[in-house]
Formats: C-alpha cells, sequence, structure tokens
C-alpha cells in the first residue's frame, strides 16, 4: 500500500514515476477529465481500512496472499475482469464508489532518494495529465506549487497516512493469527458443478470467535473489530460481483478458477 521509489516496484496501474518540479513542470497545466483505460483491466484494487464503511457496501474486500496481505476491493472474481467500470475507466455507475487508490491516479508520494524519509510529489508521465495546452489549471504559481496541486497534494498526505493505518491493521491481524486461506464456492442455478476462487486471504471467523476476553475488548477499543466486520460482511457480495459477471457475459467456462495471487 505504501509509495515507493520511482522506477522500483511500480504501484498497480502506473508505468512510470516522475516527480513534479518548477524546473520541468513549471508552465504546465492540470488535465482533468481525463479516462483511464487501464483500470478497466484491474479486477482488484487496494483499499485502506479508512474506506472500509464504503467500500464494504459495494464490493467484497479480502487479502492479498504473500507476506504483504494488503486489503483489496474485488471489482471483479477473474484476472482483466471488471463489472463496475467501463472499457475507458470510468464507472458504469456513478453512485457506486471509487476506492481512493483510483481518485489518486497519477499522482502519488514517493521517496526519490531511498536513504531518505522525505515524500515528493509524483505522478505518471504516460497518463498525459500534465500538458502544455491552453485548457487546465496551472500546476505551479510563479515558483510555489498552485491552489490545485497543493490540493494534490494534500489528498495523497491523508492517503498516504490511511495507508500506514491499514499496515498498522494488518499487523495486528497477523500478530493475531487471525487471516486464513479463503476460498469461496458459487453454484449457479442449472450448474452441475460450483465456480470455485481462492486466491485469496480472509479473517477465520473460528479464530476470531476463540480469542480471549481481554483481546476482544482490546480489539473494539482500538477500532480494529469494525474494521474486521466490515470485512467479513462484505464477503456477501462475492455473489453479487458473480452475478454481474454473468449479466455482463464475462463468466469463465471453467467452473474452478485461481484468483491472481498479487496485487
Amino acid at each position: 500500500m505504501a509509495s515507493v521509489a520511482p522506477n522500483q516496484n511500480l504501484p498497480l496501474f502506473y508505468n512510470a514515476i516522475e516527480p513534479i518540479n518548477v524546473g520541468q513542470h513549471g508552465k504546465m497545466k492540470l488535465r482533468t477529465g481525463l479516462k483511464v483505460p487501464r483500470f478497466a483491466a484491474g479486477h482488484a484494487v487496494p483499499v485502506t481500512v479508512d474506506e472500509f464503511a464504503l467500500v464494504q457496501r459495494h464490493f467484497p474486500i479480502v487479502f492479498a496472499i504473500g507476506d504483504n496481505p494488503v486489503p483489496i476491493a474485488l471489482m471483479g472474481l477473474n484476472e482483466g475482469v471488471n463489472v463496475f467500470l467501463n472499457d475507458d475507466g470510468s464507472m458504469r455507475d456513478e453512485t457506486v464508489y471509487m476506492p481512493a487508490y483510483l481518485r489518486r491516479f497519477p499522482f502519488l508520494l514517493a521517496r526519490l532518494r531511498p536513504e531518505s524519509d522525505e515524500l515528493s510529489l509524483c505522478f505518471d508521465p504516460t497518463s498525459e495529465v500534465l500538458g502544455t495546452g491552453k485548457e487546465g489549471e496551472a500546476v505551479f504559481d510563479g515558483e510555489q506549487p498552485s491552489e490545485a496541486t497543493k490540493s494534490i497534494l494534500s489528498f495523497c498526505e491523508q492517503f498516504e497516512a490511511a495507508g500506514q493505518r491499514t499496515a498498522a491493521f494488518v499487523e495486528e491481524l497477523k500478530k493475531s493469527e487471525l487471516l486464513m486461506e479463503g476460498e469461496v464456492a458459487i453454484q449457479p442455478q442449472g450448474t452441475e458443478q460450483p465456480f470455485v476462487y481462492r486466491g485469496f486471504k480472509m479473517v477465520d471467523e473460528e479464530k476470531l470467535r476463540g480469542l480471549r476476553g481481554d483481546e476482544l475488548r482490546k480489539m473494539n477499543q482500538t477500532g480494529l473489530l469494525p474494521l474486521i466486520y466490515a470485512h467479513l460482511f462484505s464477503l456477501t457480495l462475492m455473489r453479487d460481483v458473480f452475478g454481474r459477471q454473468v449479466a455482463q457475459g464475462k463468466t469463465p467456462n471453467l467452473p474452478v478458477q485461481q484468483a491472481p495471487e498479487t496485487v
């Protein structure tokens, strides 16, 4: 979830990262309303704990497998399938919540020097969000960032802080050993075998019920317990997403599906 150094393990959807600076971008404008077709090929999007209350109303929240099980919102159950976005990357239904990770694109905070803790505002130059045309808001006001750029920076700072809170939440789940390999079986009417989805992690409800009273009380006091239940409640939306795939003709032929292991 945390940002990475430019050109090293680029985050999902980013093709390149370039720091914004007055020397290179001083006379450029911010283009608005650009579509991002690459979003439509992503079925899983990272989300932060700050968004759980909204995300769980629209998407299943699961955890990526591996050493860094970040929470992700499933916008489709199969790789390359997104049932909530049009081919140009816009939302099919504007009333559906768009995760902050998508709204942040193509900007992010990144460390320009690995030895430094300082984060700089960067963007993906392949997005063409910055240009030299007449339309759009200025990136800089003289030597200083414009109000539009300051607003983008503020949003990225908030996202970064939310990412740190998310990492702390995941660490607590790992310490309590509450995460387990997930599996969901969906059997549409008229089929002989169910569609089985794996390749993600979820909270083990049996282990959760088995926690001591003091552990549960601490989780409740620190706000972790509501987040866990938001995740668990959201899993009922798996069938809703599957139904959307069926309605859009995006249902795979094979009944057993292995979800991608990384995001």
